[in-house]
C-alpha cells in the first residue's frame, strides 16, 4: 500500500513546570491542565516542555542506544537477546532483531520495571530480569538514572491530568500510578530500502497511560494520525518530549481523550534512534472509566474494567513473529 502526503499541522505545546514547582500559583496550573485538556481531548499528542531532564541527559541515552545499535558485537546483542517463556526467557525483556517485531522493521532493546530477585529461569511472563548491554559500558548505570528522572515526570503529568479534568481527588490517577509497571525502550531504524511502499513501524496505539518519546533530530519519521484520516509529521523539537495518550488514559476517561494512531516511515538517509518510556498503571490496577468522564460522554461506559498486567500480558504475547522473522509484512500495516 501507499502512504497519503502528510499534512503540516503541528502539535500542541504543553508546559508541565507548574506541575514540577511547589511555589507554582494556582493560576499557571489551571493554564497549563487547560491546555491538556484541549490537546488529549482534540490530538491525543502534544509536545511537553518544561520537564526539567537536562538536554545533555537526553543526548547521552540517544547516544548510548546508537552505539549499541551501529558498534556492538553480533557475539554481545546475542547474550541479551529476547527469549521466549520455554527457552528460558521471559518472553519481553531483551534486544530483538530486525524483523521480530510484528509492527515493523527496526532493532530494539526493551526494558521493564523490575519485578523479581530471581535470576534463573524459569520465569513467568515478563518477570526475567531486565538484559543490559555491556557496550557502552556506561548504559545500564545511564538508563537506570534516566527512569529515575521520568517516574516522577510521570506523576507530575497524571497530577496534571486529573486537575484537566475538574477532578475533586488529586490523586485521581497518582494512586494507580505510584508504582508504575514502566517500559523503557531503545529502538534504531535503518533506513527503508528505496522503492519499499511500506512503514518502519506499522500504525498502532500505545498500551498504557502516556508515553515520553525522545528521539534524534530525524525528521519526516513520527506520524500522527488527524482527525480527518490525514497523517501529521510530529517532527523533534530540541529539548521537549512527543507525548501521547495510550488505551488505558482512553479507557479511564470513557473516550473523552483518545489513544492515537501513530506509525513510523524512516525514508532519511541515516539510522534513526529514538527511545521512548511507555508510563503505564500499576500492575494491578483497575482501569474502567470515570464516572465524571461517564458524565461528560453520554452517560454510558463504553468499555468495561480491565486488570492493566493482564492488559500488558496479553499485547506482549501478540508482539512478535515466532520464527525467524521472514514473515514480516513489507508493505506495511
Amino acid at each position: 500500500m501507499s502512504f497519503p502526503t502528510t499534512t503540516a499541522l503541528s502539535l500542541p505545546i504543553i508546559d508541565i513546570s507548574p506541575f514540577l514547582s511547589h511555589t507554582s500559583s494556582e493560576s499557571a496550573k489551571n493554564e497549563t491542565a487547560q491546555a491538556l485538556y484541549a490537546a488529549c481531548h482534540e490530538v491525543g499528542f502534544f509536545y511537553l516542555t518544561g520537564h526539567g531532564i537536562p538536554e545533555k541527559t537526553q543526548q547521552a541515552v540517544l547516544d548510548a542506544a546508537r552505539e549499541f545499535f551501529l558498534n556492538a558485537s553480533e557475539e554481545e546483542k546475542a547474550m541479551i537477546t529476547r527469549k521466549e517463556i520455554g527457552e528460558g526467557g521471559d518472553g519481553a525483556r531483551g534486544w530483538q532483531k530486525l524483523g521480530e517485531n510484528v509492527t515493523g522493521g527496526f532493532n530494539a532493546i526493551d526494558l521493564y520495571r523490575p519485578t523479581t530477585t530471581v535470576h534463573t529461569p524459569p520465569y513467568a511472563p515478563i518477570t526475567g530480569p531486565n538484559l543490559y548491554p555491556t557496550h557502552p559500558t556506561n548504559f545500564r548505570s545511564l538508563y537506570e538514572s534516566y527512569v529515575s528522572l521520568l517516574h516522577p515526570l510521570g506523576l507530575a503529568l497524571m497530577r496534571a491530568m486529573a486537575q484537566a479534568l475538574s477532578s475533586p481527588d488529586p490523586l485521581l490517577f497518582t494512586r494507580h500510578t505510584d508504582s508504575s509497571f514502566w517500559v523503557l525502550r531503545a529502538i534504531g531504524y535503518p533506513p527503508l530500502p528505496p522503492g519499499t511502499t511500506g512503514a518502519s513501524c506499522g500504525a498502532h496505539t500505545d498500551y498504557g497511560c502516556t508515553t515520553f518519546l525522545l528521539a534524534d533530530d530525524t525528521k519526516g519519521a513520527l506520524q500522527v494520525r488527524a482527525n480527518d484520516g490525514e497523517w501529521i509529521n510530529a517532527d523533534p523539537v530540541q529539548g521537549a518530549y512527543v507525548v501521547n495518550v495510550g488505551d488505558m488514559m482512553e479507557r479511564w476517561t470513557n473516550g473523552l481523550w483518545k489513544s492515537t494512531m501513530h506509525r513510523v516511515v524512516h525514508r532519511g538517509g541515516t539510522y534513526r534512534v529514538s527511545v521512548p518510556f511507555f508510563f503505564e498503571p500499576n500492575w494491578d490496577a483497575r482501569v474502567k472509566p470515570l464516572q465524571i468522564c461517564v458524565d461528560r460522554t453520554g452517560g454510558v461506559a463504553k468499555y468495561e474494567e480491565t486488570m492493566y498486567g493482564n492488559h500488558l500480558l496479553s499485547k506482549v504475547a501478540g508482539n512478535f513473529y515466532k520464527g525467524n522473522g521472514s514473515e514480516i509484512p513489507l508493505t506495511g500495516a
